[in-house]
Protein backbone atom coordinates (compact mmCIF):
# COMPACT_ATOMS: atom_id res chain seq x y z
CA UNK A 1 0.00 0.00 0.00
CA UNK A 2 1.39 3.42 -0.75
CA UNK A 3 -0.02 6.74 0.33
CA UNK A 4 0.01 9.81 -1.49
CA UNK A 5 0.41 12.24 1.15
CA UNK A 6 -1.43 15.86 1.54
CA UNK A 7 1.56 17.48 3.08
CA UNK A 8 -0.64 20.95 2.76
CA UNK A 9 -3.75 19.78 4.95
CA UNK A 10 -3.18 19.36 9.00
CA UNK A 11 -5.46 16.89 8.80
CA UNK A 12 -4.85 13.58 9.11
CA UNK A 13 -5.62 11.61 5.73
CA UNK A 14 -4.25 10.95 2.56
CA UNK A 15 -5.00 12.48 -1.17
CA UNK A 16 -5.01 9.26 -2.30
CA UNK A 17 -4.34 5.61 -1.20
CA UNK A 18 -2.43 3.27 -4.12
CA UNK A 19 -3.44 -0.39 -3.53
CA UNK A 20 -3.30 -3.34 -5.91
CA UNK A 21 -2.95 -1.13 -8.88
CA UNK A 22 -6.39 0.83 -7.94
CA UNK A 23 -5.87 4.12 -6.29
CA UNK A 24 -9.03 5.27 -4.07
CA UNK A 25 -8.77 9.48 -4.33
CA UNK A 26 -10.34 11.54 -1.27
CA UNK A 27 -12.75 13.39 -1.44
CA UNK A 28 -11.79 16.89 -3.11
CA UNK A 29 -13.37 20.47 -2.32
CA UNK A 30 -12.88 23.06 -4.66
CA UNK A 31 -10.85 24.96 -2.70
CA UNK A 32 -7.70 26.13 -3.42
CA UNK A 33 -4.01 26.20 -1.54
CA UNK A 34 -4.49 28.74 1.17
CA UNK A 35 -7.49 29.65 0.68
CA UNK A 36 -11.26 28.83 2.43
CA UNK A 37 -13.43 30.83 0.00
CA UNK A 38 -14.66 28.05 -3.58
CA UNK A 39 -15.57 30.09 -6.03
CA UNK A 40 -19.38 31.48 -6.66
CA UNK A 41 -20.73 29.23 -9.06
CA UNK A 42 -21.54 25.59 -9.20
CA UNK A 43 -20.22 25.26 -12.63
CA UNK A 44 -16.71 26.79 -11.16
CA UNK A 45 -16.28 24.49 -8.42
CA UNK A 46 -17.22 21.60 -10.64
CA UNK A 47 -14.21 22.49 -12.78
CA UNK A 48 -11.74 22.93 -10.29
CA UNK A 49 -12.99 20.10 -8.14
CA UNK A 50 -12.44 18.04 -11.58
CA UNK A 51 -8.99 20.01 -12.18
CA UNK A 52 -8.01 18.94 -8.73
CA UNK A 53 -9.11 15.29 -9.17
CA UNK A 54 -6.80 15.20 -12.39
CA UNK A 55 -3.73 16.15 -10.48
CA UNK A 56 -4.20 14.00 -7.56
CA UNK A 57 -4.68 11.38 -10.08
CA UNK A 58 -1.31 12.28 -12.31
CA UNK A 59 0.45 12.10 -8.88
CA UNK A 60 -0.37 9.03 -8.33
CA UNK A 61 0.40 7.38 -11.82
CA UNK A 62 -3.34 7.64 -13.15
CA UNK A 63 -5.69 9.30 -15.19
CA UNK A 64 -9.01 10.94 -15.88
CA UNK A 65 -9.43 7.82 -18.25
CA UNK A 66 -8.47 5.24 -16.08
CA UNK A 67 -11.26 6.64 -13.47
CA UNK A 68 -13.77 3.51 -12.60
CA UNK A 69 -16.18 5.31 -10.29
CA UNK A 70 -16.95 8.75 -8.58
CA UNK A 71 -18.89 10.07 -5.50
CA UNK A 72 -20.16 13.06 -5.99
CA UNK A 73 -21.62 14.92 -2.89
CA UNK A 74 -23.56 18.13 -3.92
CA UNK A 75 -24.93 20.59 -1.66
CA UNK A 76 -28.28 20.97 -3.23
CA UNK A 77 -29.93 18.43 -5.80
CA UNK A 78 -31.24 21.35 -7.79
CA UNK A 79 -27.55 22.11 -9.19
CA UNK A 80 -27.22 18.10 -10.31
CA UNK A 81 -27.89 19.44 -14.29
CA UNK A 82 -25.45 22.03 -14.41
CA UNK A 83 -23.06 19.72 -12.17
CA UNK A 84 -23.73 17.11 -15.02
CA UNK A 85 -22.88 19.63 -18.05
CA UNK A 86 -19.46 20.13 -16.53
CA UNK A 87 -18.87 16.78 -15.36
CA UNK A 88 -19.93 15.35 -18.83
CA UNK A 89 -17.70 17.52 -20.54
CA UNK A 90 -14.91 17.23 -18.72
CA UNK A 91 -15.17 13.34 -19.59
CA UNK A 92 -15.82 13.42 -22.53
CA UNK A 93 -16.87 9.91 -23.93
CA UNK A 94 -15.29 8.37 -20.78
CA UNK A 95 -18.10 7.47 -18.32
CA UNK A 96 -17.54 6.03 -15.29
CA UNK A 97 -20.19 4.64 -12.86
CA UNK A 98 -21.14 7.40 -10.32
CA UNK A 99 -23.27 7.85 -7.70
CA UNK A 100 -24.74 11.29 -6.56
CA UNK A 101 -25.38 11.96 -2.70
CA UNK A 102 -27.30 15.03 -1.83
CA UNK A 103 -26.24 16.59 1.43
CA UNK A 104 -27.04 19.83 3.23
CA UNK A 105 -23.64 21.57 4.09
CA UNK A 106 -20.09 20.79 3.05
CA UNK A 107 -16.77 22.03 4.58
CA UNK A 108 -16.29 25.95 4.14
CA UNK A 109 -19.56 26.41 2.56
CA UNK A 110 -18.55 24.34 -0.90
CA UNK A 111 -21.19 22.90 -3.09
CA UNK A 112 -19.73 20.38 -4.38
CA UNK A 113 -17.12 17.25 -3.37
CA UNK A 114 -16.11 14.34 -5.43
CA UNK A 115 -13.86 10.69 -4.68
CA UNK A 116 -12.85 8.01 -7.08
CA UNK A 117 -11.85 5.19 -7.25
CA UNK A 118 -9.18 4.23 -10.71
CA UNK A 119 -6.73 2.12 -12.02
CA UNK A 120 -3.61 2.54 -12.43
CA UNK A 121 -1.23 0.66 -15.00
Amino acid sequence: MKFVENKNSVAHYSKAVIHNGIVYVSGQLPILLGSKTPPETIEKQTELVLQKLRSVLEEAGSGINRILCTTIFVSDVKYWSKVNEVYAKFFGNHKPARTIVPTNTLHFGCLIEINAIASID
